[in-house]
């Protein structure tokens, strides 16, 4: 008796470059390359440093709280405009479209800087310089982990479009 031959086409093999998958390939999920230093901060200040920035907390309160609100907020707003849109704000899901307008008339990455600002807040808000400091190779892991290589993708996916919306709105701010 003849093998039964299957309806469904053969798999393809998969060489695992961004080129090969409809996502950018990012090193890991942003919240966890922003949640991770942060953590380490905050443990290592607690732990092995003594004392903070010097900050009373009549100006860490309001300053720290307003950052992390304001994040949130810049969150929300870029999240509210994917779902609109109906695309992915996961990237290691495909994008379906260009999302360039709301908050992203303003910033091409208003997620990644809601992350950042509410990360400021936090080490503000628990006086931690260490934490601070560690902002700084959290947004170059980022931008070259993650940014970059959606920029990439996104180019690739959509030519002139994503070109355009580049040409007219800042990376960050």
């Amino acid at each position: 008796m003849p093998a039964k031959r299957s309806s469904q086409p053969p798999e393809r093999p998969r060489t695992g470059s961004a080129a090969d998958r409809d996502n950018p390939g990012v090193i890991a999920p942003p919240p966890l390359l922003f949640a991770a230093p942060l953590a380490v901060g905050l443990v290592l200040q607690s732990v092995v440093l003594d004392g903070g920035m010097g900050l009373p907390g009549l100006f860490r309160w309001p300053i720290g709280s307003l950052a992390i609100l304001a994040g949130l907020a810049i969150i929300g707003l870029a999240v509210e405009r994917f779902a609109r849109a109906g695309t992915n704000p996961e990237p290691w899901k495909p994008a379906t479209t260009v999302v360039a307008d709301g908050i992203y008339r303003l910033s091409r990455n208003p997620m990644y800087l809601g992350m950042a600002l509410a990360y400021a807040g936090i080490a503000v808000l628990a006086d931690s310089a260490l934490t601070l400091a560690l902002l700084l190779p959290a947004l170059l892991i980022v931008d070259f982990g993650v940014i970059r290589r959606e920029e990439a993708y996104l180019e690739r996916k959509f030519g002139a479009r994503y070109r355009n919306f580049t040409a007219q709105t800042r990376r960050w701010l």
